[in-house]
């Protein structure tokens, strides 16, 4: 082995006893400290159960409620998003099944670190039956819309830390690039139909010249809607792009047809 050979293994090899030692660092504890209901309990449809989730960690992590059924996750249920949380303190954790089904075994899993992973963090045994019929009125422990008002101050609080974020170069010139392509396939599903249907005759001509009276009705009904409600179109960019393409290659396919029956002649 040369010298620089030995070199670069013993770089890769110290890369990774201190990626090992980081992780070993990194330390992520987390306890069920109580339930709403209680852990042997009947639910209607949809009906939340709440966990209160206490939490120790070393790093930025996300922590879920999962339900689970003789060792495996029941898929038919929703479950809480997660906001991020460092330190110490607590945690609110749902989930709902969205049809009649019964729940073992609740695991707390917790996301995050460098690289991304996800683990298991806490587990506990319960008796849950969603029975699919009309939810009860059941009163909630005191302590979830207390973490329920918690969680909302705290998303509210990312969100606005984000929104103040100054806005890199990447991002900027990756949305002027993405703008820059949806105009170019504005003007395309309009100007390409209509240049070819100035050259054709006949049939033709028609069938050209719809691909961009569709696209001019698209951006007319952008306009119009948006200007009734500002929300109605909140995708327009991803429009444009679809009809645009659809417009296009509409196009190529009659030149291919014209072609075909000898009309290009």
């Amino acid at each position: 082995m040369t010298g620089a050979s030995r070199v670069f293994v013993q770089l890769c090899i110290a890369s990774v006893l201190l990626c090992a030692a980081a992780a070993a660092h990194a330390i992520s504890r987390a306890r069920i400290a109580e339930t709403s209901p209680s852990g042997d309990a009947s639910l209607g449809t949809q009906e939340q159960f709440w966990v209160r989730i206490e939490y120790q960690t070393d790093e930025p992590i996300s922590l879920w409620a999962r339900p689970y059924r003789n060792g495996v996750q029941v898929r038919k249920a929703m479950s809480n998003a997660s906001s991020t949380y460092s330190g110490s303190g607590q945690a609110l954790g749902w989930f709902a099944l969205i049809e009649p089904g019964e729940v073992d075994e609740v695991r707390i899993l917790a996301g995050g670190g460098k690289p991304y992973r996800e683990w298991e963090v806490a587990r506990r045994p319960v008796n849950l039956r969603w029975t699919g019929q009309a939810s009860a009125d059941v009163s909630r422990a005191q302590w979830v819309p207390e973490l329920l008002k918690m969680e909302q101050t705290r998303n509210r609080e990312a969100a606005q830390r984000r929104a103040n974020e100054p806005v890199s170069i990447g991002e900027i010139s990756l949305f002027n690039g993405f703008m820059l392509i949806v105009v170019t396939l504005f003007l395309a599903g309009v100007c390409i139909p209509i240049w070819t249907a100035w050259k054709w005759r006949g049939g033709w001509r028609l069938a050209a010249a719809i691909p961009a009276a569709i696209m001019l009705f698209v951006v007319m009904r952008i306009v119009v809607d948006t200007a009734r409600d500002p929300t109605s179109h909140n995708l327009w960019p991803f429009e444009i792009l679809q009809f645009g393409i659809g417009a296009v290659l509409v196009i190529g396919v009659l030149r291919w047809a014209r072609r075909i029956v000898g009309a290009e002649a």
